[in-house]
């Protein structure tokens, strides 16, 4: 599948948007840790969408993916739906990792 086809559909625009203006605590601290190439110059984009999911960050060069979860991705209909959505991305070619939150404070501190 193109990539054109695939990334940033136009009908995710507004959901996109609002998600980056409203993320958690812990997607914005990571994102002072991402932003601007700091990680090894990997340009990472936050809350960028491929085919109909929204991820969390996106490094291109890597084709890598991270998902940060929050309590309610241990509820069972949740987690089986990350488990779709993260089946989707890797049948792409994506590299999908998922972190608790909490993990994002506790050792970029």
């Amino acid at each position: 599948m193109k990539d054109y086809l695939i990334h940033n559909r136009k009908h995710l625009e507004t959901l996109r948007k609002d998600l980056r203006n409203n993320g958690t605590s812990a997607e914005a601290f990571l994102w002072k840790y991402l932003q601007k190439s700091q990680v090894k110059g990997r340009k990472f984009r936050r809350q960028h969408s491929i085919g109909n999911y929204i991820v969390d960050f996106y490094c291109p060069k890597e084709k890598l993916i991270i998902e940060l979860d929050g309590e309610i991705h241990n509820k069972p209909e949740v987690h089986d739906n990350d488990q779709k959505r993260t089946e989707y991305l890797e049948s792409l070619g994506f590299i999908v990792i998922r972190f608790e939150n909490k993990m994002v404070f506790d050792n970029l501190t």
